[in-house]
């Protein structure tokens, strides 16, 4: 279990999945399905759903490419955390936000793998939260031009890494949309 006492709750992440980061993304409308129907999960087990915002670069706040793709709409009072940096938690309010609602387990889904994903999980595990990825619901764009892999052997050492990585007194690992249950408690 995390290493917050009293805070016993899961939170779904919804990262960037923005019209400007997605919009040429891997396999872009199977995942950002699959984020839908963890997002409808979530509001129907109770489980709170924190949606994260990029801003910096091309993704100028309030242009058409900053704005979350039409399938995915924020409900109110769901928080919206605004960042600057690949890690959510970093200079943002995300810590406040889940303190606030007594969160310790995150389940993280959005875009872009290689970069904001990442950043935030080992930001998580490193903060003492449980992290959990879901392994059909992130994504990224085609990097290779600047040495990168292509994006499915990204999203898939992404997985295959995180599904096994551990810390102290907090689990990490991998689960399928299919899979997800936001009530089970994880075993430390």
């Amino acid at each position: 279990m995390s290493r917050f006492e009293g805070r016993p709750n899961a939170a779904l992440l919804v990262i960037d999945v923005q019209k400007g980061v997605v919009g040429e993304a891997y396999e872009r409308d199977r995942v950002v399905g699959n984020i839908r129907q963890l997002v409808d999960k979530a509001r129907a087990d109770g489980v709170d759903v924190v949606w994260v915002q990029h801003s910096g670069g091309e993704l100028t706040q309030g242009s058409e490419g900053w704005e979350y793709v039409p399938e995915l709409v924020r409900r109110e009072p769901e928080p919206l955390v605004h960042k600057t940096y690949p890690d959510s938690f970093e200079d943002t309010e995300l810590e406040a936000v889940l303190a606030e609602r007594g969160i310790g387990r995150l389940f993280v889904s959005g875009a872009q793998t290689d970069e904001c994903i990442r950043s935030t999980l080992h930001g998580a595990l490193v903060r003492g939260y449980d992290a959990t990825l879901v392994a059909d619901a992130h994504t990224t764009e085609d990097l290779t031009e600047y040495g990168a892999p292509p994006p499915d052997k990204v999203i898939a050492h992404t997985n295959l890494y995180w599904q096994y990585h551990r810390a102290p007194g907090r689990t990490a690992g991998t689960v399928s949309t299919a899979d997800i249950d936001f009530t089970t408690k994880p075993d430390a």
